[in-house]
């Protein structure tokens, strides 16, 4: 085995850290209280090149695995963005990755190196109010008219939505009672996100805000045949090409967050001083820093293996998912950690971890929770009964 990262792996993870110096804590703060998108931390991104780390060549990308991107992704977390950072890149990253394996040439060509180049966001319209993490009940419908499909519908938990040009949508073509397999019957659309036919309302929400999330209201929506992702009716099918990348995606941004989080703890425990002695002589702050570190550490042992089997095309959902698993909870736990380390201090936004500690949260519930990930390893993996 070998443990070791490449010499361009290194390069990209010192070249990333280095790119994101100026974007210190002063400007995720403003930027997360005034709910404004970081446009300047996304136009260096997209000015580096970073966007087009895993497409294709042809398309203006690296042609890169999913081992540079969460290289890349951990890195933008772990400079102190966050998942403020980390989401305004997350999907132009690796979620393009239905198009360019099912997407049509035609297709390919109009979007992808736009998106490389930054000049194009897009985001992802998949959960819907009624079904959750139950995507075989999405209603959102997209009625054939000729060569067009007239959708109407509603989704919600859309990020970026507010800022996005296209949106990467699935829809129903076929109703739930009218397939043999529940997955069937849903299509999958890059389109034009029309505000004219489309009415978003950002949600209220806890931490992030720095990336809205979103409530869209669809109704009419006119999508021409060219912008369907493969055929009609396996839009699903296509979806699962991306799930566990998806995983490991943000698993390297929850690892990121934690060990950001576990940095300023330990800095702050050095430094701060009660009763006449710094604060992290004592075992009490010692012992639960130092078990984040043992449990990053291994968590990130977990990433790397599933990155590694994805890259060589093996078999890796038991792997992305352990890996989305062991790294969220590390990563919250550092983070929740480093906010008690600062005692009060912690809860005033001076100091961060505040931040760390809400956007840490989101990582054991989104893209999937942790439960659904025991699940899914109860299930496909230790051979139990299925509990739903």
């Amino acid at each position: 085995m070998d443990f070791e990262l490449t010499e361009d792996q290194e390069t990209i993870r010192k070249s990333v850290r280095e790119l994101l110096r100026g974007f210190d804590d002063q400007y995720w703060m403003e930027k997360d209280q005034k709910h404004e998108f970081p446009t300047e931390f996304y136009d260096t991104i997209a000015k580096g090149g970073w966007l087009g780390m895993t497409m294709p060549e042809e398309f203006g990308g690296h042609g890169l695995g999913i081992t540079e991107a969460t290289i890349l992704l951990e890195e933008v977390s772990r400079s102190g963005g966050g998942m403020n950072a980390a989401s305004a890149i997350h999907l132009s990253i690796f979620g393009m990755h239905p198009v360019v394996v099912h997407g049509s040439d035609e297709l390919k060509r109009r979007t992808l190196p736009r998106i490389v180049n930054g000049d194009l966001h897009v985001c992802f319209g998949v959960t819907e109010p009624g079904a959750g993490l139950d995507t075989s009940k999405i209603t959102t419908f997209a009625k054939r008219e000729g060569d067009h499909y007239v959708v109407t519908g509603r989704k919600v938990w859309i990020s970026k939505a507010l800022e996005s040009e296209k949106i990467l949508l699935l829809t129903r073509t076929t109703k739930y009672e009218d397939v043999k397999k529940k997955t069937d019957g849903m299509t999958l659309f890059l389109t034009d996100l029309d505000r004219s036919k489309v009415d978003i309302r950002p949600i209220a929400k806890m931490g992030r805000n720095a990336v809205s999330s979103n409530e869209l209201f669809i109704d009419g929506l006119r999508i021409p045949v060219e912008d369907r992702v493969g055929e009609e009716g396996q839009g699903f099918k296509l979806l699962l090409d991306g799930l566990n990348p998806e995983r490991m995606l943000i698993a390297a941004e929850a690892l990121g967050m934690g060990r950001v989080a576990l940095d300023r703890a330990v800095k702050y425990g050095n430094e701060r001083e009660v009763f006449g002695r710094p604060i992290g002589m004592n075992q009490g702050i010692q012992f639960p820093l130092a078990d984040s570190l043992a449990r990053l550490d291994a968590a990130e042992l977990a990433l790397r293996k599933a990155t590694w089997l994805y890259d060589k095309g093996r078999p890796c959902g038991r792997e992305a998912n352990t890996a989305k698993y062991l790294c969220a909870d590390a990563g919250f736990t550092a983070a929740d950690r480093a906010l008690q380390t600062h005692g009060g201090m912690g809860y005033a936004e001076e100091y961060a971890v505040a931040r760390f500690f809400r956007e840490t949260r989101l990582m054991r519930i989104a893209p999937v929770s942790q439960e659904m990930v025991l699940n899914y390893l109860g299930s496909h993996v230790l051979g139990l009964p299925r509990s739903y």
